[in-house]
């Protein structure tokens, strides 16, 4: 996981106090894709202080995300090292979580952990309906070699926000994670 991430993340508070909030949490590896931070998932929505409480906000990729418990464990587990001893973490569903908020820096950590990053654009966030997707599947780039001479082995993988590929050149299996 990147030790370093971007002082300059477009969410990441400007006041200093919710700033060093922010920092800590953004820190916390995704538990189910250890290379790549809860920030650069887009999953860390927000940081601030109410009073002396620090309150850091998160999205699950989906509504049913198992993964939730362990990152708000995970969370407040390093704000109170940090000697944030009374944190909280808000869960917000709305607006949905969506693909376009994985930087570029976790984009390429998910490519160079060998899972597909996301082929284009979710509509969702265009404010009208989500067209229904008709038709074959997106190609999808080989995160190990390269190819786009690649299938749909399954419309679930690892997990629920990602589909199960093959490569047909060099044969490796391969997580995609989905546009939406």
């Amino acid at each position: 996981m990147p030790t370093n991430l971007p002082s300059a993340h477009a969410l990441r508070p400007t006041a200093q106090a919710e700033a060093a909030i922010w920092d800590i949490a953004a820190q916390v590896p995704d538990p189910e894709i250890p290379v790549i931070s809860i920030a650069d998932l887009g999953i860390l929505r927000g940081a601030r202080l109410e009073g002396e409480q620090a309150v850091v906000t998160i999205t699950p990729t989906y509504s049913g995300c198992p993964a939730m418990e362990t990152i708000t464990a995970d969370i407040l587990g390093a704000l109170e090292r940090a000697g944030y001893a009374n944190a909280r973490v808000e869960l917000v569903l709305h607006p949905a979580w969506s693909t376009d908020w994985i930087t570029e820096r976790g984009k390429q950590n998910l490519l160079d952990y060998g899972i597909a990053p996301p082929t284009g654009r979710s509509r969702a966030g265009s404010g009208g309906p989500v067209p229904l997707r008709l038709g074959p599947p997106p190609v999808v780039p080989c995160p190990h070699c390269g190819s786009s001479r690649t299938h749909t082995l399954a419309q679930f993988g690892s997990t629920s926000c990602k589909a199960l590929y093959s490569c047909r050149d060099c044969l490796e299996p391969f997580d995609y994670f989905k546009v939406h």
